[in-house]
């Protein structure tokens, strides 16, 4: 009888050591699982802002490259148009008179419009075309720093 008491006294607390071992390796799992769920839902919503991040940058890029064409456009079609002599490029300037020795009547040489230089027409337009790439290239960097770099979360 006694052999049977201590038979069963060795069983049951086997037993229990077992269901003790494999209670700690539920809850190991348990754990696991859960952190693993945690850095899921972090990777899931990183994930979705790189995403916007990334649309909002393509949108600016597209936004600032439609205008870019633009103005290239507009400047190409005033190169062809002072090439033809359709429009003619002036500049801001005056001509002051001249005052003779002998009259004292101020008098101008040449009355006409100031106008460019033929040769110095293609420096004037290579000169615009980079003015308005510059401008884009500032509005584009302007519009992702507000759209796109002040939206990140800092770093920890």
């Amino acid at each position: 009888m006694m052999r049977q008491a201590l038979f069963l006294i060795v069983l049951v607390l086997i037993v229990w050591i077992g269901f003790d071992t494999l209670e700690g390796q539920r809850d190991t799992a348990r754990e696991e699982r859960d952190a693993a769920q945690s850095e899921v839902i972090g990777l899931r919503e990183a994930a979705r802002i790189s995403g916007e991040m990334l649309a909002a940058r393509d949108d600016i890029d597209r936004t600032r490259t439609q205008e870019l064409n633009h103005a290239r456009t507009e400047i190409d079609t005033l190169r062809l148009d002072v090439a033809d002599g359709r429009q003619r490029l002036r500049i801001r300037a005056t001509c002051r008179p001249t005052v003779p020795a002998a009259t004292g009547a101020a008098s101008v040489a040449d009355a006409g419009t100031a106008e460019l230089a033929t040769d110095a027409r293609s420096d004037y337009f290579t000169l615009r075309d980079q003015l308005a790439l510059s401008r884009q290239l500032i509005l584009g960097l302007q519009d992702y720093t507000r759209q796109v770099c002040q939206r990140m979360p800092a770093n920890p």
